[in-house]
């Protein structure tokens, strides 16, 4: 039931998109030369193309294949990227970790890491970086293009929706088809904040409505007009087709190839359901609708060529015009938020793995995980979709960009399938290169037909991947150059423990959580602190929320704990694990788990007898997984509290004024004076150990007094003996990125009355 539910669902989100090519793929395969050639013997090779391009690309390709390689449930290309960054080390930031392998998601099923095809191929690419470097750009080229149709679909599927009015409407100018088009489009990208489980309640039926009355006009113009069009799909009408048009049928293959336009939102929107519910609407209802429909409107040409140029809306019987006409366009618009969708969940993987700066994540359903909004992308694709409609006004023309921007994602998802098959799936390769050069040499045709349109409109989904492409890479170079400062920079253990337990400092009542990207070591804003204010609080940890390349971190194994020095120095390290499609939610309760998770970690070490033995610094770094959904074994009570009188005690280390400006943060911020407040107790327990006992105290007295968020405020600059590109990519490029995204402060949550910045500059 819960499958019949999700295919219902996806015909909403995933199938918008490729259920309104029959609105423009006639219109623009015969927009060109090929209106020549306008015979019955030209219509048969075009429906033969359609056929067989739409039954080995989005079924035999998509369906049957690329769907089984999801990442736990996800698809894009980023989702292929990270599933191959965790079977071969391909990732290039360095703050990866043998614990990260044990994440019961960070393999696939059956996978055993010394097996696996061509050992000399995985060799090559973790040994080479420039390999690893060209892997990432290909990655980013094809979601850059996945942003690229999220601006070329909503155009090219309302505007072609809208153009149905000049059919009947013969008075009615072009420009108020376009503004009408405007409208549309800006009340599509208002509606987005709902969310996708919204949108896909209210769009499903639509599509459903739309997919069967074009399925039944196309029954209708097949018996009408020619019975005997199921001839076509014979692929001898292809060769007969190319042997009559030649360069032309070959340039007109630019139009043909938006029969399959939508495929790849089929396997990015994968995240919001699941293969099987994807499989199961594309066999039962898209798939045939879909071909009824191109065969009635092929059988409708063959005997009515002189209606080519105006496309769809033709073929329609008169008494339905005006009902198909308004499903048609209430249909481009779900066609459009198919790959709205699919942008999100792409920007979303970018920026958790990376490489995109940092954005707010709205997580639209309480039930649904994984669903988003992603405002500043949602306005900046309306703005410029509205100007791809403005200033190209025909569908022919941004169908031109349009099929450039699918046919370089096709091929990137194709490539890295190949990768897929041999480094997870571990089959020989030569059932990859069959799936590259089968696959790759087909969608190699198309493209280069399409590279023919350049100079019409072509170059649109160039130029916006070439600008994507160049925001993500420099993001990605700028935090790749920033942590490998960090950990060139990092102080030795050694220096800490010359200083003792006091750390050479005062140290004040409280917890100081200090933020840091380094998953290993003391970072150098801890030193850049204490030389500026010596002084620091009664217990230090040091707080890495990092992102893994896996879809999902269960909460069980989110919290890694550790110790840094000996145990009088009260100093931790916590690694807070998300995965690329987590959503870090402004948790009220992440102070209290991650003190539950230390006070865990100290019991943890207490019952090891190995630590009891005095500190040695070759197990610094050893870290163990804390699970904080099980009760079991917690060390300390808690319980909570509203009262005054406990108020005034839990704030006794803070003067009068402290007291006064935190209450007044409150009032001014209502949702931090509604978060939980708890007392932490340590229990009388006999079998408790006295230096155990004595720590968790120390722990709790800690956190009654209050926590510190402390981060660096780092300012990047290259070096002056830095390359020009550098210098531009770092001085120009990434700090403005930097002072123009969110502050890590916010996409973290911290409260600001808590939030203390140690600026820093990095000389990379």
């Amino acid at each position: 039931m819960n499958l019949l539910l999700l295919a219902y669902q996806s015909f909403g989100v995933v199938y918008g998109d490729l259920s309104t090519s029959p609105l423009y793929v006639y219109k623009s395969t015969f927009a060109g030369k090929l209106r020549q050639y306008q015979d019955e013997e030209t219509v048969f090779g075009v429906l033969s193309l359609i056929f067989w391009t739409f039954t080995l690309i989005p079924l035999l390709k998509y369906v049957t294949i690329v769907l089984s390689a999801d990442d736990n449930g996800e698809g894009g290309p980023f989702a292929l990227y990270s599933l191959l960054c965790r079977h071969a080390k391909l990732s290039l930031l360095p703050n990866q970790q043998a614990a990260d392998e044990e994440l019961s998601t960070y393999y696939r099923n059956g996978f055993a890491p010394r097996n696996g095809s061509a050992p000399w191929l995985r060799r090559f690419l973790e040994k080479h970086k420039k390999m690893r470097t060209v892997l990432l750009l290909i990655v980013l080229c094809g979601a850059s293009m996945v942003i690229g149709d999220g601006i070329l679909t909503p155009a090219i599927s309302v505007l072609s929706s809208m153009s149905g009015l000049q059919v009947r409407a013969t008075g009615l100018e072009h420009r108020s088809v376009v503004l009408l088009s405007c409208i549309v489009l800006v009340g599509l990208f208002a509606l987005q904040h709902r969310g996708t489980q919204k949108v896909a309640f209210l769009f499903a039926p639509i599509v459903i409505i739309w997919l069967f009355s074009i399925g039944g006009i196309g029954l209708y113009n097949i018996l009408h007009w020619n019975p005997n069009i199921y001839q076509a799909l014979s692929p001898y009408y292809m060769v007969k087709f190319f042997r009559k048009t030649g360069k032309d049928g070959w340039i007109a293959l630019g139009g043909i190839l938006l029969s399959m336009t939508g495929s790849e939102a089929m396997f990015a929107d994968l995240g919001h359901f699941t293969s099987a519910s994807v499989r199961v609407a594309f066999v039962t209802v898209i798939y045939p609708c879909l071909i009824l429909q191109y065969m009635g409107h092929a059988a409708f040409l063959s005997k009515n060529t002189f209606h080519m140029p105006t496309g769809f809306y033709d073929t329609i019987p008169e008494p339905v015009f005006w009902p198909v006409f308004v499903v048609a366009t209430l249909a481009a618009v779900v066609g459009s938020q198919a790959v709205i969708s699919a942008t999100f969940s792409i920007v979303k993987q970018c920026h958790a793995l990376g490489c995109f700066p940092r954005v707010k994540v709205v997580h639209t359903s309480r039930w649904i995980y994984g669903q988003i909004y992603i405002p500043e992308i949602n306005w900046i694709l309306m703005v410029l979709c509205v100007a791809v409609t403005v200033a190209f006004r025909d569908t022919t023309l941004i169908g031109n960009a349009y099929g450039i921007a699918c046919m370089t994602v096709m091929l990137v998802t194709t490539f890295l399938m190949a990768l897929i098959v041999i480094f997870v799936w571990q089959r020989n390769i030569v059932f990859a290169l069959f799936f590259l050069v089968f696959f790759g040499s087909i969608e190699a045709v198309y493209l280069s037909s399409s590279l023919m349109k350049v100079p019409q409109g072509g170059w649109v989904p160039l130029v916006l991947a070439f600008i994507f492409m160049s925001v993500m890479y420099i993001w990605h170079y700028g935090l790749r150059r920033k942590y490998q400062f960090d950990l060139q920079n990092k102080v030795s253990m050694r220096s800490i423990l010359s200083l003792g337990p006091s750390l050479g400092i005062v140290r004040v009542p409280g917890i100081g959580l200090i933020y840091t990207e380094l998953v290993t070591g003391v970072p150098s804003i801890f030193s850049h602190f204490v030389t500026n204010l010596p002084a620091f609080h009664e217990v230090l940890v040091f707080l890495c929320v990092k992102s893994v390349p896996v879809p999902y971190v269960s909460p069980d194994e989110r919290y890694l704990v550790g110790r840094i020095g000996p145990k009088e120095y009260r100093m931790y390290r916590c690694i807070v694990r998300y995965g690329y499609k987590d959503v870090q939610r402004d948790d009220d309760n992440f102070e209290n788990m991650l003190v539950m998770s230390i006070a865990k970690f100290i019991m943890m070490e207490a019952e090891d007898a190995s630590s009891s033995a005095s500190y040695d610094i070759a197990n610094e770094g050893r870290m163990a997984v804390i699970t904080t959904t099980d009760d079991a074994g917690t060390p300390l009570a808690m319980r909570d509290f509203n009262g005054i009188a406990d108020s005034l005690t839990t704030r006794s280390s803070k003067s009068e004024s402290l007291r006064s400006l935190q209450s007044s943060y409150e009032q001014e911020y209502p949702s931090v004076s509604r978060r939980r407040r708890v007392r932490f107790e340590v229990p009388e327990d006999d079998d408790m150990g006295q230096q155990v006992k004595d720590e968790l105290m120390a722990l709790v007295e800690a956190k009654h007094a209050g926590v510190a968020y402390i981060m660096g405020h780092s300012y990047i600059k290259a070096r002056r003996s830095s390359s020009f590109l550098k210098k531009f990519a770092i001085d120009v490029g990434y700090s403005f990125l930097r002072k123009n995204c969110r502050g890590p402060s916010v996409t973290l949550h911290i409260p600001h009355i808590s939030l203390i910045e140690v600026g820093m500059i990095y000389y990379v």
